[in-house]
């Protein structure tokens, strides 16, 4: 039995949906609008959470579509027995062309050779194909440059097998309050439209808005929102809401052993931390191999018997070490790496900030070997 677990609290996922909701419907109703749409983002394991049984919930929830990077993630969803609407993100390959067709997924078109494939397969199946159509309006990665529409657009458009459905773009900077260049794309996806309306798109369907976006301006919501981190209940640094938003995972551990170190010993491998008197030291098998930064040695912290105590010497491939001088503990006592004991919390937030990275990287790295336990958990964290 592992002893690491990360306890996925469905609960908190159910009251997130509905806090972006509620905030989408707010601001439609003072804008005298309709409420836009939400495309639920499971890719990568749904931020490391299990992407079957958080897009179980997000159905169930009602939202409009959900999201995944690539045709393999879509296929899981499907064979998991999902129903609701699939927008694959990612780049196509042409082993992906089947997967698109049989599983019923939504592809996206960001490449004149995509557009091309897509059209030759639906056409060689006798089938019309929903698609949206990705811009890239300063991203510089995947997209139909904004400014080169004309050349590229109007065999998509032309294509009797397809049937572009949506426009949309990915905002680089929009979690970057100093940056213009959020403003600019705005700008380049606006004018992009308006292209695409001249060329002969159909829909005027859009959509923009990542987490962060959806946050700092009503103006990116369009026809859908995309959250992702927002609906795991952990807001995009260094933005602040007052959304009602909670995490929703989890991570515990299990201390295995206790032991005494003297004055002067090492921790560890290379030794990095030094004992500075006598330390109790307890081991907890938790390490990079569960997805545990490696950085967190001797900068880390982690919650035993409601109080923080750091991580001493480096995070291994399997197991850590942690300084409980002064504490009563005994094997068997809860380590908590993410989530709350007593009064004290530790978000994952916090944790990117201590090792200058990001809270999507910590989340997606997760490792498989940690078991996910999924409930209403709110009241056992």
């Amino acid at each position: 039995m592992r002893h690491t677990v990360a306890r996925v609290d469905l609960d908190a996922l159910r009251g997130n949906v509905r806090a972006i909701r509620g905030l989408l419907e707010e601001g439609a109703l003072a804008s005298g609008r309709r409420p836009p749409g939400i495309i639920g983002v499971v890719k990568a394991n749904a931020y490391g959470h299990g992407a079957a049984d958080v897009a179980r919930v997000l159905e169930a929830e009602g939202v409009a579509m959900l999201a995944c990077a690539d045709v393999d993630e879509g296929v899981a969803l499907r064979d998991a027995g999902i129903g609701a609407p699939i927008l694959v993100f990612g780049a196509l390959g042409i082993s992906d062309l089947d997967g698109i067709f049989s599983h019923r997924l939504t592809p996206t078109i960001s490449s004149p050779w995509a557009g091309r494939a897509l059209a030759e397969a639906a056409a060689a199946r006798d089938t019309v194909l929903g698609c949206h159509v990705k811009v890239d309006t300063g991203m510089n990665r995947l997209g139909l440059r904004h400014d080169n529409l004309r050349r590229t657009l109007p065999d998509i458009l032309q294509a009797p097998a397809l049937r572009v459905d949506a426009l949309y773009t990915h905002f680089a900077t929009a979690d970057e309050p100093e940056s213009e260049h959020f403003g600019v794309q705005q700008q380049h996806f606006w004018e992009a439209r308006e292209a695409a309306a001249a060329l002969g798109l159909r829909t005027t369907v859009a959509h923009a808005a990542n987490s962060a976006a959806l946050l700092r301006d009503e103006r990116t919501w369009l026809d859908f929102v995309r959250p992702g981190l927002l609906l795991y209940g952990i807001v995009p640094p260094p933005l602040m809401t007052t959304l009602p938003l909670e995490p929703v995972l989890s991570l515990q551990s299990r201390i295995v052993a206790v032991k005494g170190v003297r004055d002067g010993e090492g921790i560890g491998y290379g030794q990095s931390h030094r004992a500075d008197g006598p330390r109790t030291v307890a081991v907890v098998p938790a390490g990079y191999a569960d997805g545990v930064d490696w950085r967190l040695g001797n900068r880390g912290v982690v919650l035993v018997r409601g109080r923080r105590v750091p991580i001493v010497g480096r995070v291994s491939m399997d197991m850590m070490s942690i300084d409980v001088t002064g504490l009563d503990v005994s094997p068997g006592d809860e380590v908590v790496l993410l989530g709350r004991q007593g009064d004290e919390r530790i978000d994952v937030r916090e944790v990117a900030a201590t090792i200058g990275t990001i809270p999507w990287e910590l989340l997606c790295r997760l490792g498989a070997r940690i078991e996910r336990e999924y409930g209403n958990l709110k009241f056992e964290i």
